[in-house]
């Protein structure tokens, strides 16, 4: 058997070749000294050394053998220089790669097929190689297939020079400084966000670039979201022959085996603002005698396959995209606005084409059948939820009051069903309410609500979810492969990290590697009420996986339910079209059915789709940090009630609740006090007084500094700290904090998001 040091190298220097089954054979391991090996495997990935990306294994703050790069500059040797999309700060800075031209034809002596040629801006998914370098990793990458091809152009801000010329700052906090020369500085004033090309990089000094456009002040009330959706690398302007396609686009016949269901009374429930509508149900009673108390749920979501077609215009901008992006002022969509918000949007009164689905469930909740139609419907109303929840509750409009019996009350019924096996199977139940900010109509800060969680959102919830069940079922019947919505159980690492901290609560939480969601909701109820409550629930989150898209079913964990498949929201999210193809095709349904090319594709666009669904995650909160921190920016030196939301060695993120964004406080401003860290703990304590400051504690700050564009703060701390519980200032898995070495302001830790 290798020792733990052998296999540690070994995944470091092989990537490539990193499932249990190469390693087994790199060292030659046969019968019961794989079972060894297991063992040994499972005892790395509980200390943290390893961690597990589905069948692979690799080294924290390593690149797996596939990664999605994005190429951010050249050397001075003209190389392209990469970083991967996805990384995540507690790893440290992110590796740069070096970008290698030829393809795997031409280095294995084969084809002389042409390279991949790739420049500055794009996104692209390539194999890694990696060699050990000084006391890390050295990374070069061929690739395999550009994702996302940019226009070349780098956003920044334009601060001119005294002399003529200046330079372009950076909007994100990993951005390059360019310089950029008097003859090249086009119209742009000090102050404006402009759009650069960037030029090869000199032997010395700052690399150079050429304004290209300006887009007018950084002030300006559209600037916000702009910045993220170019520093995220969002598209978000559809080229020409997309919108030519989508405006040819003609209206689905009702024809070809399509069903005419628009005589059922199908309604939307959507928010007061939406302008798009995936899906719209009905429910009544089984009129079966073989099921008293049942009842049948019919939803209906739009019929996109009908439209985008595998490998049209439509389809490629809707891959590269993946998902539509949402930010206070504007929506980034997957697809032009003739299809989103017209043909395919499930509209009051008018005719549109669906992939609908009857499910009929028993009296306690159980599926007992469920069949999938293509169908033709007439939405009956358009509803928000507060109108339709407003009606439930006695207080009905024009609109509701004539669908109070036919159809609301129903819909309410079969809810009450679903919602007695929803208890049953006990998903994890999460008390971390969503914020949303409220703008001007000049595109400022208006305020920030919490809104009101109502049964009507419950009750779309509850159907959605059943229906993507009820897809990924139906596609497993029929072998029929597709991606499935994925949510691993958190690691053993994580659980023994949470069980720690529990512990100072005197909370505790079951062992074993087959943890269920119920566990970890026994120590939310035991929380609920107490002064540790929104502490626990954070911790919580922090302990989960991310959920992911996937071709290889695992299950999802948070739900509790082993077949998972995203189907309700087509118009939005490029995983439920691939899903409808795989309907349509698989039972028969008619046009538009999945290729044998997508089918061969899976792997890379669930990879893909998972990293523009993070990527567009990022830069709405992004855009929400940089939002509060311009509205902010004029109030430094009041104080505000915060709460401890992060702990590190280098101090503390405190959130402000009222407006959904946070902070930092360097351990250096805390006093005078030594401060050592406790992970377990999620403490900072004084070693002289024994006061500190824990996760979720509240707190009074000042505000001392604000970065606008970079969407940071920074506090003092005004609230003196508290009396450690005993056994927080146990430091065997801790250490000093360090003292006048701050992180930046705004450099936030990890966070979790199922």
């Amino acid at each position: 058997m290798p020792d733990r040091e052998a296999i540690l190298r070994f995944l470091s220097e092989n990537p490539d070749r990193a499932s249990k089954r190469d390693i087994a054979k790199a060292f030659g391991l046969k019968g019961d000294t794989r079972a060894e090996l297991k063992d040994l495997l499972r005892e790395l990935e509980d200390d943290g050394l390893i961690e597990r990306d589905r069948k692979m294994l690799r080294r924290p703050g390593t690149l797996p053998a596939v990664a999605v790069l994005e190429i951010t500059m050249r050397d001075s040797d003209g190389d392209l220089i990469a970083r991967p999309a996805e990384w995540l700060e507690d790893h440290g800075a992110a590796p740069k790669v070096t970008v290698r031209q030829s393809n795997a034809g031409r280095e294995r002596g084969k084809s002389r097929s042409p390279s991949i040629a790739a420049s500055i801006g794009d996104k692209v998914l390539a194999r890694i190689f990696a060699a050990p370098h000084g006391k890390g990793m050295s990374y070069t990458a061929r690739i395999m297939k550009i994702l996302d091809r940019r226009d070349g152009l780098i956003l920044g801000v334009y601060r001119s020079a005294p002399g003529g010329g200046g330079r372009l700052m950076p909007i994100e906090r990993r951005g390059e400084e360019y310089a950029i020369d008097p003859d090249f500085t086009g119209d742009a004033k000090d102050g404006d966000l402009v759009e650069v090309e960037t030029a090869k990089l000199g032997r010395m000094g700052l690399p150079r670039a050429k304004v290209h456009a300006v887009l007018g002040s950084v002030e300006g009330e559209k600037a916000i979201s702009m910045i993220a959706i170019h520093s995220h690398g969002i598209p978000h302007v559809f080229p020409a022959e997309v919108t030519a396609a989508a405006e040819n686009t003609k209206p689905a016949p009702l024809s070809g085996g399509r069903e005419d269901w628009r005589h059922i009374p199908l309604v939307t429930i959507d928010p007061h603002d939406a302008k798009d509508h995936d899906d719209a149900v009905y429910a009544e009673e089984d009129p079966s005698p073989d099921n008293p108390g049942g009842v049948i749920v019919t939803v209906a979501i739009a019929d996109v396959s009908w439209y985008v077609r595998p490998g049209s215009a439509l389809d490629r901008e809707a891959l590269k995209r993946g998902n539509s992006a949402y930010f206070p002022d504007r929506v980034v969509p997957m697809l032009p606005e003739r299809i989103s918000n017209d043909l395919c949007s499930l509209r009051e009164g008018e005719d549109r084409p669906a992939l609908a689905l009857r499910m009929v469930f028993s009296a306690e909740g159980r599926k007992v059948g469920h069949r999938f139609h293509r169908v033709m419907i007439k939405s009956a109303a358009k509803l928000s939820y507060q109108q339709a929840q407003a009606a439930m509750d006695g207080n009905p409009d024009d609109k509701s009051g004539p669908l109070l019996e036919p159809v609301l009350k129903p819909l309410w019924n079969a809810y009450r069903v679903l919602k007695r096996e929803r208890d049953r199977r006990q998903p994890l139940d999460l008390d971390m309410p969503e914020r949303k900010i409220l703008l001007t109509p000049e595109g400022k800060v208006d305020k920030v609500i919490v809104p009101e969680r109502l049964d009507a959102h419950r009750l779309i919830e509850e159907f959605m979810i059943q229906s993507n069940v009820a897809a990924a079922e139906t596609l497993e019947k029929r072998r029929q492969p597709l991606i499935y919505r994925v949510h691993d159980q958190p690691s053993l690492a994580k659980q023994e990290v949470l069980r720690e901290f529990l512990g100072t609560l005197n909370l505790s939480l079951a062992r074993g590697a087959a943890i269920r969601a119920n566990a970890f909701n026994g120590i939310l109820a035991k929380a609920r009420g107490e002064p540790y409550q929104d502490m626990v629930n954070e911790m919580v989150l922090r302990s989960q996986s991310q959920a992911i898209y996937s071709p290889e079913n695992m299950g999802h964990f948070g739900l509790n339910l082993m077949k998972y498949a995203h189907f309700t929201s087509p118009i939005r999210r490029y995983a439920d079209l691939i899903v409808h193809r795989a309907l349509v095709g698989s039972l028969g349904l008619g046009e538009g059915g999945i290729t044998p090319a997508e089918e061969a594709a899976l792997e890379n666009i669930a990879a893909e789709i998972s990293t523009t669904e993070r990527r567009a995650m990022a830069a709405e909160r992004d855009t929400v940090d940089r939002l509060v921190a311009h509205h902010l920016a004029g109030r430094l030196g009041e104080a505000f009630d915060g709460r401890v939301s992060g702990v590190t060695k280098s101090g503390l993120f405190v959130s402000l609740p009222q407006f959904g964004a946070d902070g930092f406080i360097p351990v250096s401003t805390l006093g005078l006090d030594y401060y050592h860290y406790d992970e377990a703990h999620q403490a900072l304590t004084g070693e002289k007084t024994g006061l500190g400051y824990r996760l979720g504690d509240g707190v009074e700050i000042k505000l001392v500094e604000v970065i606008p564009l970079a969407g940071s703060m920074r506090f003092e701390m005004l609230s003196e700290g508290q009396k450690m519980p005993k056994g927080t200032r146990s430091f065997h898995k801790s250490g000093r904090a360090r003292r006048g070495t701050p992180k930046k302001p705004g450099t936030r830790p990890p966070r979790g998001r199922r």
